[in-house]
């Protein structure tokens, strides 16, 4: 009996990881596939905030390392939160974006105006509270946001299901010269992250990220509710089975240390 009562615990632990672990149908092909040394394509054309077209070249070859953030405006929850998240984070570093580094927000939705991207950058900024006239939002053009995401490796697509881009959160790294340098991953950065990331980047240094990529899952897109959430309750799951597994060891140990003493 105390065998079968294993059984079913380790077997329960067994589920519950297989859960937590399977990639939902909605994520195939969506994360970052490193790229590191690849150099962008520096004519892809965007439409800046203030409605002009500009190069991505605009931003390169200065002198400073140069942050892409791939997003797109309308987002109903994941976006809004990788901004916030880093809004707050680059608060947490003294430099300036357009005197120690440039950082270009994207939207990746084809659809979403210069409009929304001015709009958006009010309220970034207006959240970031001091000058910060290195930080730029830019709408698509010609599939250039495409394009320019290929080529660094970030990979997202569209759920017709639900009208909703399935994407993750992740910073990428250029150096002065547009070439690729380093991947951050997660909606919060830790300030020692940042400023080592865009050092290394300013100096034409390429740092591989790969334990990092852990991150990519501390967000994802929940089947159940349609949208990207917290995957805490997740977690909690996992430390449940493990509770449980834990509990049902000391338990089976206490047995039998009683049926030995009766014995």
């Amino acid at each position: 009996m105390k065998y079968t009562f294993l059984s079913l615990l380790l077997a329960a632990g067994t589920i519950v990881s297989a859960q937590i672990n399977k990639t939902p149908r909605e994520l195939d092909g969506v994360g970052v596939e490193e790229k590191l040394g690849t150099v962008i394509d520096g004519s892809l054309e965007f439409i800046g905030e203030n409605g002009r077209p500009v190069a991505i070249s605009s931003y390169l070859n200065q002198g400073r390392p140069v942050i892409l953030n791939f997003v797109y405006y309308s987002c109903p929850m994941l976006c809004s939160m990788v901004l916030n998240g880093v809004t707050q984070s680059l608060r947490d570093i003294t430099w300036t974006p357009g005197k120690e580094y440039e950082i270009v927000t994207i939207s990746f939705d084809p659809r979403e105006t210069h409009e929304l991207a001015a709009a958006k950058k009010q309220a970034i900024l207006a959240s970031f509270d001091r000058p910060a006239p290195g930080w730029h939002f830019l709408a698509d053009n010609n599939d250039s946001a495409k394009k320019l995401a290929s080529q660094v490796g970030y990979n997202y697509h569209w759920d017709k299901s639900r009208s909703q881009y399935a994407h993750t959160a992740a910073l990428i790294m250029l150096t002065p010269d547009g070439k690729v340098a380093r991947y951050l991953y997660g909606i919060k950065y830790k300030a020692f992250d940042l400023r080592l990331g865009l050092t290394e980047a300013a100096q034409g240094r390429l740092q591989g990220t790969k334990m990092e990529q852990l991150m990519l899952y501390c967000f994802q897109y929940d089947p159940n509710a349609r949208s990207y959430v917290m995957t805490a309750r997740n977690i909690m799951r996992a430390g449940g089975a493990m509770t449980v597994l834990i509990l049902g060891a000391t338990l089976m140990k206490l047995w039998r240390k009683d049926r030995e003493q009766v014995s």
